[in-house]
């Protein structure tokens, strides 16, 4: 494995991770590429990137953090779901990057690519390709829509998989159209899925010696987490419709406003007991008392006017306080934070949400650690996000053994570019 320099590395590679000694060359880009070479890279794999100044990355493209000129290696977020990782940069648009990219799968573990169906095989990097050279080989493509289909050639972006999953369908205001989810949701969910299948595939080739073919479905991947809805369409055969705060089990339940700007609570309940509790915590006010609100059936029917007047209520007071007043009284409810504020929370900073790294290009900046803890062989962010091609020498002449001739050649030529 390429020795890195860091020297705020020397706690991370003092403990290695469960994938220690594994190798990953990785294709991915942008988010849903990313992130699995992420995960692996903080659980100790070695993961080569392969990128190009050809076509960059569309998270190393931006607008730059320091000064007014395009710099590839200010992105935050690129620097956040690619560290961990070594960079080499191979135009495989060349014949003899190909070649080169081919000679790094024979001495890896796993590959992972995120490319529109049959881009690798038309590379000559496609899984059966590759298996021709390192028969154990494990090859996980991540694609919108899977690799085989009617709609495997389809053009998609995040808002594509939202809403083909019927995801969209769900997010809206009671009685008005789909407004979507807002953010890269299946992205997320295909590549958490892609590192699953190849920790199984890696497991399975312990076993048995055989590595395998990943297809991964981003959109097969966002069906999959919307249980509720599934089950609410074939037993019922309704479809679950947008509704904004509206739940069909809680009253009041919803984000009410709070004072200052534009800060707001979440409250929730469900029982009977909870409802009591809340009644009391805002001091009994005699509305609470009107027969309107006398079940749990009478709230969900009365619903609007008690979002009303619990709004008065939370838009005295601050979200903090009426958090912890009434958590004290048993009512589940929570301040709806932002960005900045959840960067800096107590229990986050406590469970160890995010890591300080120092990256050559912006200083000192916090990525976010992994979701989970283990207690054996924790995860760990093990260096900053690499320069574009950092490791060109490391890993084509340390691993590859061309000589520094060779390589300056083949960078003139732009095949190492």
């Amino acid at each position: 494995m390429v020795e890195l320099s860091n020297s705020d590395n020397k706690d991370a590679e003092a403990r290695p991770g469960v994938l220690n000694g594994y190798r990953v060359l990785d294709f991915g880009w942008v988010l849903a590429g990313a992130l699995p070479g992420m995960v692996l890279a903080d659980m100790g794999a070695e993961v080569i990137k392969v990128e190009t100044r050809q076509r960059l990355d569309y998270m190393r493209l931006g607008r730059p953090i320091v000064g007014d000129q395009p710099d590839p290696e200010q992105n935050p977020m690129f620097h956040n779901v690619n560290r961990g990782k070594l960079s080499v940069t191979l135009n495989i648009a060349e014949p003899d990057a190909v070649e080169l990219a081919k000679r790094l799968a024979a001495r890896s573990d796993v590959v992972i690519e995120n490319f529109s169906p049959g881009v690798m095989d038309r590379l000559g990097l496609g899984y059966e390709a590759l298996r021709a050279i390192k028969p154990d080989i494990i090859m996980a493509s991540i694609s919108s829509t899977g690799q085989e289909g009617p709609l495997r050639d389809l053009r998609a972006y995040a808002p594509s998989i939202g809403s083909l999953s019927g995801l969209d369908s769900t997010m809206g205001y009671e009685g008005g159209g789909p407004l979507g989810l807002k953010h890269a949701f299946g992205d997320i969910c295909g590549a958490l899925h892609a590192v699953f299948a190849i920790s199984s595939a890696l497991f399975h080739r312990n076993r048995t010696g055989r590595g395998q073919y990943i297809d991964v479905s981003m959109l097969r991947a966002t069906v999959a987490t919307q249980g509720v809805g599934l089950m609410e369409q074939a037993l019922t055969g309704r479809s679950l419709q947008p509704r904004g705060n509206y739940d069909p089990t809680m009253a009041p339940y919803g984000n009410y406003p709070c004072a200052g700007e534009d800060t707001w609570v979440s409250i929730a309940v469900k029982s009977e007991a909870e409802w009591r509790s809340l009644v009391l915590a805002m001091g009994s006010p005699a509305w609470a008392d009107d027969q309107r609100f006398g079940s749990q059936y009478r709230r969900q029917r009365h619903r609007r006017e008690l979002d009303a007047l619990l709004s008065r209520w939370t838009a005295l007071h601050e979200p903090d306080a009426i958090t912890d007043l009434l958590q004290s009284h048993g009512v589940a409810a929570a301040p709806v934070l932002g960005a900045e504020e959840r960067l800096f929370h107590p229990h986050f900073m406590a469970r160890g949400l995010y890591s300080d790294t120092e990256h050559p290009a912006l200083g000192a900046e916090p990525v976010f650690n992994l979701m989970w803890n283990l207690s054996k062989t924790p995860s760990n962010v093990r260096r900053h996000a690499p320069l574009l091609g950092e490791h060109n020498r490391d890993v084509l002449c340390g691993y590859l053994g061309l000589s520094e001739d060779e390589l300056a050649e083949l960078e003139e030529r732009r095949v190492v570019y």
